[in-house]
């Protein structure tokens, strides 16, 4: 039994939520957004005691294992996509090196990350960039996408143990590795 879909799930205002058999549809103030749930997930709308617009989270096998998985995941993703067209995601990146840089021209980011030629990115169609000296700043309404560029910018140059050159993220910790000099000094 998932204990996130258990508990109905509040509608804001301004927020306007279509359940149809081919998918859900999310409509708010950043934008829309649509997803199709597993043929296992049942979506119903209702009201809670306030008078609230909710819904309710199901699925129609609870014996079946991947059901119930179905059932929280669909809950996750519903609550994302609220948040998404009432706040927004943003996700923000580190760059270090030596002549490491990165330039925004629309969507196209052009970065210099050690390399013999510039590596360029185009953002796709959803999500923003901003640039502020070795920092990148990506938001987006759909979570799923967000993370996704994000974790394809990190690994064209994912950070290295011994001096932290590279691409990580804003709150990523990078463990740093003693270099060969540590080690004959403290033998």
């Amino acid at each position: 039994m998932s204990r996130i879909a258990k508990k109905p799930i509040v509608i804001p205002s301004g927020v306007t939520v279509t359940v149809k058999p081919e998918g859900l549809t999310v409509k708010g103030p950043k934008g829309t957004l649509t997803k199709v749930m597993h043929r296992y997930v049942v979506i119903t709308p209702g009201k809670d005691e306030a008078g609230k617009d909710t819904l309710a989270v199901g699925v129609t096998q609870t014996t079946d294992k991947f059901a119930r998985a179905m059932w929280g995941t669909a809950a996750s993703h519903l609550k994302n996509m609220i948040k998404g067209v009432t706040e927004g995601f943003s996700k923000e990146l580190k760059i270090s090196g030596v002549g490491y840089t990165w330039t925004l021209e629309g969507q196209k980011l052009t970065m210099k990350l050690g390399f013999s030629h510039p590596v360029t990115v185009t953002l796709p169609q959803g999500v923003a960039g901003k640039v502020a000296k070795n920092s990148l700043v990506l938001e987006s309404i759909d979570k799923e996408l967000l993370g996704q560029t994000a974790a394809n910018i990190r690994s064209l140059k994912k950070p290295e143990p011994y001096k932290g050159k590279g691409i990580a993220y804003s709150d990523e910790h990078v463990r740093r590795k003693a270099g060969k000099q540590a080690k004959a000094a403290g033998a």
